[in-house]
């Protein structure tokens, strides 16, 4: 049988790139159970509620929802367990020095499997106002307006 080579997306977390202005990215493994790894294969799991959190010099991921197995037995896993991520000592030794600061905290941004491994991209965020929100709303459909005008002058000639 053949090697898993790229990436397969499972799950991506497209609130959280519009609630918190993502300043830096890391990709960690994922410590899991074997039913896991297989709902994952499915294709199931959410990262909306997630959050990812430095406890005793490791990093946590809290709040991501990995449905039972369906064919697992009674060695299935609790669907919202923590989960250990797998980093280097100095990304997280970064990580320590930027959370402490006041408003910034770690957000799952993706989950999905590379090289047939399970990995988690998280994201260091501080919320966004809702005149940010706003802001980043109007410079989408400004785009969208210039897009459709060029595509539109683009068709006359």
């Amino acid at each position: 049988m053949p090697r898993e080579t790229g990436r397969k997306l499972i799950a991506q977390n497209k609130r959280a790139r519009f609630d918190y202005q993502i300043d830096d990215t890391w990709e960690a493994g994922l410590v899991l159970m074997g039913t896991e790894v297989k709902a994952l294969r499915a294709g199931r799991a959410t990262l909306s509620d997630g959050y990812a959190h430095v406890m005793d010099g490791e990093v946590w991921l809290e709040g991501v929802h990995i449905p039972e197995y369906t064919q697992g037995t009674w060695t299935n896993h609790a669907p919202r367990r923590r989960r250990k991520l797998l980093l280097h000592r100095r990304e997280i030794q970064k990580i320590v020095a930027k959370t402490s600061e006041p408003g910034w905290t770690l957000i799952p941004l993706a989950l999905y499997f590379k090289d047939g491994k399970a990995k988690v991209e998280i994201g260091l965020g501080r919320g966004k106002k809702s005149y940010d929100k706003r802001q980043a709303i109007a410079k989408r459909e400004a785009d969208r307006e210039m897009a459709k005008a060029a595509a539109a002058r683009f068709r006359r000639r």
